[in-house]
């Protein structure tokens, strides 16, 4: 691991996974510790955050089962916010004090990928964070003097963190922490797949099949859009009835979906599971489009009918991240939730403490939550 140029550094409190794969509950086997790491502190191009709250998304999920291999051990968490205590040398467009949304993707803003307008990740982000580094190949953290890595850059179930400059945006102090925690991937992804990749309009109906947080993220934005019709899909009565509650149209289960011939102009992906997407592109309508934002298991097939993308001129469509570029849109959604048009309360489940992260995943995996809040006031 290569230090930063720093001699500062402070002991934090962090939650830790030690190895990948274990075997659910999570709450037993305890493959994430809650430890006291060392931090130095930031180079020239990064800040130091005091993390106030950070929530548990799939993609923490996906690397404590295995399915999405890291390098261990390392600091899980991505989607966090907290306030600026520390800033390097040449980070100038931030100020102490400020409060700040953690992405997890930062764009190099150099490469052919930065220039794509959101369409493709930062070929450097996405290297450093398969490294578990910062942007610049660094790394901050050691417990009992070995090396911890980054994830995605953040690491963000901890009382502090070190990230690069191009890994935070800035939100109004208004916007209530675990407000902003969500804005960084839920939102992000789930809201910048409806705005950015799909371009839904008022006349167009959509159907998002998967209500865990980033689907409902979806649903909550396309309701503030008022389209035509909304359609809601998941194998959970629970969720289907809350998306009711919140103003969906329609909602199926995925059998129900099929057995009634429902389509959509617009369909959204929202699970990285082959049998979601085999669900969702038969619900594409004719000309219609598929936007999968789901991240399933390396290797893992689906079966379609490609006839289908000729004769009813279908189109389907990747999209990391949301295919956003958070400087950019991070802003947007924050006003659109100062305005009342994005009520993301609704995706905040419960409130847990940093040594409940083991009990959090089980409750994740067991779909029975959007996002839990870590707070650490």
């Amino acid at each position: 691991m290569t230090q930063p140029a720093t001699t500062s550094s402070r002991t934090i409190r962090g939650a830790v996974l030690n190895r990948l794969g274990a075997d659910a509950p999570y709450a037993e086997t305890t493959p994430i510790t809650v430890d006291e790491l060392e931090l130095t502190g930031p180079a020239e191009n990064e800040l130091l955050v005091r993390i106030e709250a950070a929530s548990i998304c799939h993609s923490d999920l996906s690397v404590v089962n295995g399915s999405r291999p890291r390098p261990m051990p390392m600091l899980l968490g991505h989607e966090a916010a907290g306030i600026i205590e520390e800033l390097g040398s040449n980070v100038t467009k931030f100020e102490i004090g400020q409060r700040v949304v953690l992405t997890f993707l930062p764009r190099c803003g150099e490469c052919r990928e930065c220039r794509t307008d959101g369409k493709l990740p930062c070929s450097k982000g996405s290297k450093t964070n398969e490294a578990g580094t910062l942007l610049d190949g660094t790394g901050h953290l050691t417990r009992s003097g070995d090396e911890v890595k980054h994830h995605l850059g953040c690491s963000g179930f901890a009382s502090y963190a070190v990230v690069d400059r191009r890994s935070v945006v800035a939100v109004g102090d208004d916007v209530p922490p675990a407000i902003a925690a969500v804005l960084g991937c839920a939102v992000l992804t789930g809201g910048g797949a409806v705005l950015n990749a799909a371009k839904l309009t008022a006349d167009q109906s959509i159907a998002i099949v998967g209500l865990g947080g980033v689907g409902m993220a979806s649903l909550l934005t396309a309701l503030g859009i008022g389209p035509a019709k909304v359609i809601a899909v998941d194998a959970n009565d629970q969720k289907l009835e809350l998306a009711r509650e919140w103003g969906a149209d329609e909602a199926y289960t995925p059998a129900e979906a099929a057995e009634q011939g429902i389509t959509a102009d617009i369909v959204i992906e929202a699970v990285g599971h082959p049998r979601a997407f085999e669900t969702a592109f038969k619900m594409i309508g004719f000309g219609g489009t598929l936007v999968t934002v789901g991240l399933p298991a390396p290797g893992a097939m689906s079966e379609i009918e490609p006839l289908k993308l000729t004769a009813r001129a279908e189109t389907v469509i990747g999209s990391y991240l949301g295919s956003a570029v958070p400087a950019r849109d991070i802003p947007k959604f924050e006003q659109l939730w100062r305005e009342g048009k994005l009520p993301l309360e609704r995706l905040i489940s419960n409130t847990i403490t940093l040594e409940e992260i083991n009990e959090g995943m089980d409750a994740l995996a067991a779909g029975t939550v959007l996002r839990q809040i870590i707070s650490f006031d």
